[in-house]
């Protein structure tokens, strides 16, 4: 064999593998990148979802909604629904400038014979907001209310939904 021959031969295996490599590379890269439009699923569902939380499970969406509100001393606790995930949970945030009254929000799901099935609570932060974790199933109803520690002012309760 010439030594043009083993470098041609040389050269030829060392292409081959770069292309193998690139291939493959791009491949792996093509998996991992999802279609433009994609949409991950849901981690869980209806009653499946109970004491789970919202973003952790994805389903706060663009599917999710504020169907209630209520408002006890500028402290406010929205009722959220996922259709997606077909469950409920309370969002809180305080409006106040003074967070000297500890507040708490709280979530309840009710069957349709209107027996309070389960609860749920989350703190009202002095800032910005938080939310409780998820109570879920179409078929049950739900309230948000708002409650201070040490009953500073009354308890108030949005309409079920």
């Amino acid at each position: 064999m010439t030594e043009d021959h083993i470098t041609k031969e040389g050269s030829m295996k060392k292409n081959s593998m770069i292309k193998v490599a690139a291939v493959t590379g791009a491949a792996m890269t093509a998996v991992l990148i999802p279609l433009g439009g994609t949409s991950y699923a849901a981690g869980c569902l209806s009653t499946g979802c109970d004491n789970k939380g919202p973003v952790s499970m994805n389903c706060d969406d663009q599917y999710t909604s504020t169907v209630r509100t209520v408002n006890n001393n500028e402290r406010i606790a929205e009722l959220r629904w996922s259709s997606t995930c077909d469950a409920a949970w309370v969002r809180v945030h305080n409006t106040s400038s003074n967070p000297t009254y500890n507040a708490f929000g709280y979530i309840e799901k009710y069957n349709s014979s209107g027996t309070l099935l389960k609860s749920l609570s989350v703190a009202v932060p002095d800032s910005g907001n938080d939310w409780s974790n998820m109570l879920g199933g179409a078929s049950y109803y739900y309230r948000v209310c708002i409650s201070f520690q040490g009953n500073e002012y009354p308890l108030k309760c949005s309409t079920k939904f």
